[in-house]
């Protein structure tokens, strides 16, 4: 509407107060929870400021989380361990990527060998100081024949690793990387010392601003201030305490009553449950997280290109961005590089919801009295309705001649028993921080998480040669050739990436948060301050 938008630069612009702006909204019949303006944080303190307990209230834990970093799978598992641990580098609010315990890095000409060089006088909880044969110890943890790490794909390219010094460690890559220095910055590979024991895991030994106190898997954590923390200008909680809270309305429930002080995966269906009052951000962050739906490349239907293309063309995507994401997103093109960030394939044509084009490949394979059955649960995509979602693309593929089952499934297990099992179903990914990262994470043949079974020799070659290439523009250019061969022939919908939409109380300095993971980067506890 041309008055919102007049009304949300006013506001912008200083020239009204969001009192002003809330009552003008009401006037006009619109309610705040429709204005991008509303969604935005309030200017807030430079100057960090030490001191009282933050409260995270988090979905995203269970009674099996552990702090062995090689198997931590959600976000209350991450969170505690960024609180407690540090990795080699950090990913910043801008997505670069700049030294954490390492100070410094180089590589050889080709990609292959990288050397670290370590900040010195880092301590461990323990009080033993952070020395190479620590960060060895840590990343060959995640490495090895029978590793179940969630890490493995990340360092199985790692032929070997070693200290030259106390500060100074060496990796040699089987084949070049150009992005190696990001890998290091995922948050399995956090630093342990060398020799712990994998029970003692769960004390979360690190060097991190945080001290671990108490632990109970899936319910709550407990944590105090490091004294010798490293970072002058960060983790500024006296205390920190994690608390798990499956259900969003229930984590809305304990934001309101001050019970927690922010909440993650908020959904925006439910902004009715937040009060009018002057004590609520949101936080409102464009990011890599993508919703997707996988289809078995590997059998039939789905290993016939026709058809995965016709259900490309059936599903409308501005449609589901409008009903589910409310708009707080963007459009998606079958393939995971989100807009924001440097290797996105701009030049690729926009994928349109076509029921004509899409009826002639179901035509054309054969389909067209076939019914796909559509698996969907509420965990398949966190901070959006997976089953609404679902029953859209029903109605929208229909308009095509074809008809779609949505099977809905239990919460408990999907990941298990759902995810890479059914031929075909909901999922969603938080996105990485580089193209290749993704790229290898999801969709490589030998990908241990490829949910799509999808081999593409191609695919493969031009991404391997990519990920050696040191020139930007020329590594850019092949990886736009990948998105384009997703695009075309993988076999992903993914119709939506969503914002970041979390919401926590204003007493709160939230400064430029991060987009590459939920909750600041995951380390909400270290970057953020209470407002006197």
């Amino acid at each position: 509407m041309a008055e919102l938008k007049v009304l949300e630069n006013l506001l912008a612009q200083g020239k009204i107060s969001r009192r002003d702006f809330l009552t003008r909204l009401s006037a006009l019949g619109i309610t705040a929870a429709l204005s991008p303006t509303f969604f935005s944080a309030p200017a807030q303190a430079k100057k960090p400021q030490k001191g009282g307990r933050l409260r995270l209230g988090l979905g995203g834990g269970s009674t099996t989380d552990s702090l062995d970093p090689a198997t931590m799978t959600d976000a209350m598992a991450y969170n505690i361990n960024w609180q407690v641990r540090n990795c080699l580098t950090e990913v910043d609010y801008k997505g670069n990527i700049v030294p954490e315990l390492a100070k410094s890095w180089e590589s050889s000409a080709d990609a292959k060998n990288w050397t670290f060089k370590l900040r010195q006088g880092v301590e461990f909880h323990n009080g033993k100081t952070l020395e190479a044969q620590d960060v060895v110890f840590s990343i060959n943890h995640h490495r090895g024949e029978n590793s179940k790490s969630a890490a493995k794909g990340i360092v199985d390219p790692i032929e070997n690793i070693k200290s030259d010094d106390k500060n100074t460690v060496v990796f040699n890559l089987k084949e070049g990387n150009a992005d190696f220095p990001f890998l290091m910055s995922d948050p399995h590979l956090t630093i342990v010392p060398a020799g712990t024991k994998r029970d003692d895991l769960e004390k979360g030994i690190g060097t991190g601003g945080y001290i671990l106190q108490e632990w109970e898997p899936g319910y709550r954590a407990f944590a105090e201030r490091n004294p010798n923390y490293w970072k002058e200008d960060r983790a500024n909680f006296d205390e920190v305490e994690t608390i798990g809270i499956a259900d969003v309305t229930s984590r809305i429930v304990a934001l309101n009553t001050g019970q927690i002080d922010a909440i993650n995966r908020f959904q925006l269906n439910l902004t009715h449950l937040l009060p009018r009052a002057r004590d609520i951000q949101i936080i409102n962050i464009t990011g890599t997280k993508h919703y997707s739906m996988p289809m078995l490349a590997d059998r039939e239907p789905f290993n016939n290109n026709d058809v995965r293309l016709a259900l490309k063309y059936a599903i409308d995507r501005e449609h589901l961005l409008k009903k589910i994401l409310r708009g707080y997103g963007s459009v998606g093109n079958d393939h995971p590089i989100a807009p924001c960030q440097k290797c996105y394939a701009s030049e690729l044509p926009q994928r349109p919801y076509d029921p004509d084009r899409a009826r002639f490949h179901m035509k054309k394979a054969g389909m067209l009295d076939y019914s796909f059955s559509l698996h969907a649960a509420d965990a398949a995509w966190p901070g959006a309705d997976a089953t609404a979602a679902a029953m859209l693309f029903k109605e929208h593929a229909a308009k095509a001649g074809i008809k779609i089952e949505v099977i809905l499934t239990s919460d408990n297990g999907y990941w298990d028993k759902v995810w890479m099992k059914k031929p075909w179903v909901m999922c969603y990914w938080s996105g990485r921080a580089t193209a290749d990262w993704m790229l290898s994470t999801a969709y490589t043949a030998d990908s241990p998480w490829n949910d799509t079974f999808w081999k593409h020799e191609r695919f493969n070659m031009l991404l391997k040669e990519a990920r050696a290439e040191l020139n930007d523009a020329k590594r850019r250019e092949l990886y736009v050739e990948c998105q384009r061969i997703l695009n075309l022939e993988g076999g992903v919908i993914i119709p939506m990436f969503a914002n970041i939409v979390e919401v926590a109380s204003k007493r709160l300095n939230i400064k430029n948060p991060a987009g590459n993971w939920e909750m600041d980067g995951h380390r909400a506890a270290e970057r953020w301050w209470f407002v006197s």
